[in-house]
């Protein structure tokens, strides 16, 4: 589930200030840094999944729905990851946090991918689904 739809259910709004977002994404949720967070959440500012309105950041419900589907598929494969290698998700999301800093900005499925198949995980499951 996409980190912003995660930090929607968890207030039960799609209203939130700067620093409520960031704090629900980095410390009620743990989800990340708050550097990542603060990323984050201009990331989805540029793609529309959050709208400034009047000094709020609001959700754009229709496209985390659209969102939902490719962030599915990217949990599936931590989750398959960590339990292919015993593993807590927190380990796995840390491994393809690194690999993003070793090979750039890559789409966050194909990260997921590679740092599974360098830890010696059969993830040919997943090969046809990735948009590569």
């Amino acid at each position: 589930m996409h980190p912003i739809k995660r930090a929607v259910e968890y207030k039960g709004s799609l209203e939130f200030t700067r620093s409520e977002l960031v704090g629900i994404l980095a410390f009620s949720l743990r989800l990340m840094d708050v550097k990542a967070a603060k990323e984050l959440i201009a990331k989805a500012l540029e793609e529309g999944l959050l709208e400034e309105r009047d000094g709020l950041l609001v959700a754009n419900e229709a496209l985390l729905v659209e969102e939902g589907v490719e962030e599915d598929l990217f949990n599936e494969m931590v989750s398959y990851i960590a339990e292919s290698l015993g593993w807590g998700r927190e380990e796995v999301l840390e491994g393809i946090k690194a690999m993003r800093e070793r090979y750039g900005d890559l789409d966050e499925k194909v990260l997921a991918y590679l740092f599974g198949m360098s830890e010696g995980v059969d993830m040919s499951r997943f090969k046809d689904l990735l948009e590569i």
